[in-house]
């Protein structure tokens, strides 16, 4: 094969990857995550974000609430970036959103259902265990090495949590019950639970139930600026992120045309340090969504994938893509997101080895 074809091919599957991401990830799941942040940047009082999840908290509570927020959230590594991005801008500590950010696509609920019933319970304990353990390991490593800086949680300059919105104006909440705001969230979360969970004419007719009932409480409980501060900050955390999301799918899905078609059986068909690393990096490549990646891992074994290397895939391609990692680094920095990115990659490989070793003894 010349050059030529190679580089059509790769544009093909770049373009296929980009096609296939679009339909069905943006409208059910991408846009609800987005009206969440924007909410929550724009009505949220900050002093909640900073209570629960800040700086100055106790990590013996914030990163308990991180993860179960995360638990409940059955959200792949892309749709929760908007998410990150709010709670971040709103004052989230980096540890804690870190912990966040991991844990959603990693651990929620149904995820480890399906590993359970699909690839046996061993394979699910074994999962949420590990990913609960290194959402809070890392966070509080990454977090350590690159402190929040002492006047704020805020980014450094040209970052997204400094991006500029005319939205930070303070409005003032008169007329608002302590019920109306959770009332409200609880409504967005649920559009966004609808369109990731739900499927076919019952999911159009709960989203359309789920839309109308926002607009009627939009309109009843915040006044046109919060309403305009409310879209002005959604479009903000749009544009920074969605762009990126673009051009990492569509490089992730050229990257799959080089994969060797005899990858699973010579490269992570044992349990060698490489054929775990290997497994790791193969998931952040061969990116999908949350839930789809527990049948491909049955398919993987069937195929020849070890079961240490199937676990570091597990591990890793619910949590990290090319197209996360580009989002990240524009939310908290680059040197932050290389340590992130390396450690997920260190642990993952490490708990491959170590399951993969464990269960040969027991084989």
């Amino acid at each position: 094969m010349d050059i030529t074809s190679i580089i059509i091919s790769a544009l093909a599957a770049g373009f296929a990857a980009l096609i296939d991401y679009l339909s069905k990830h943006v409208l059910t799941c991408l846009v609800p995550a987005f009206f969440i942040a924007g909410a929550m940047s724009a009505l949220l009082p900050k002093e909640v974000i900073v209570k629960t999840l800040g700086k100055g908290t106790s990590k013996f509570k914030t990163y308990p609430l991180a993860v179960m927020a995360g638990l409940l959230l059955a959200v792949c590594s892309c749709t929760i970036l908007p998410l990150f991005a709010g709670i971040r801008k709103k004052g989230a500590g980096l540890g804690p959103a870190l912990a966040f950010l991991y844990t959603a696509p990693a651990t929620n609920i149904l995820a480890i259902s399906l590993t359970g019933s699909v690839l046996g319970w061993h394979f699910a304990f074994s999962r949420i265990v590990l990913s609960v353990t290194f959402a809070i390991v890392i966070g509080i490593i990454v977090s350590k090495a690159f402190p929040d800086p002492v006047e704020g949680t805020g980014e450094k300059k040209g970052l997204l949590l400094t991006a500029g919105s005319s939205a930070q104006t303070k409005i003032a909440r008169t007329g608002l019950s302590k019920f109306h705001l959770p009332i409200f969230f609880a409504v967005l979360i649920g559009i966004l639970v609808a369109g990731t969970r739900l499927s076919g004419i019952a999911m159009w007719i709960t989203l359309a139930i789920l839309v109308m009932l926002t607009l009627v409480l939009t309109s009843r409980w915040f006044n046109r600026e919060e309403r305009a501060s409310w879209m002005l900050e959604t479009w903000v955390f749009f544009k920074k992120i969605f762009p990126l999301l673009i051009v990492g799918i569509f490089i992730a899905g050229m990257l799959t045309e080089f994969i060797p078609q005899n990858f699973l059986v010579h490269y992570v068909g044992g349990n060698s340090i490489l054929a775990n690393f290997f497994a790791t990096i193969f998931g952040v490549v061969m990116y999908f969504p949350t839930l789809v990646e527990v049948p491909m891992a049955k398919l993987f074994l069937s195929l020849g994938m070890g079961q240490g290397p199937l676990l570091a895939y597990l591990l890793a391609d619910p949590v990290i893509s090319f197209a996360s990692i580009l989002v990240v680094r524009k939310i908290i920095g680059t040197k932050r997101t290389v340590l992130y990115a390396l450690l997920i990659t260190v642990f993952c490989t490490l708990a491959g080895l170590i399951y993969g070793t464990v269960a040969g003894g027991f084989a």
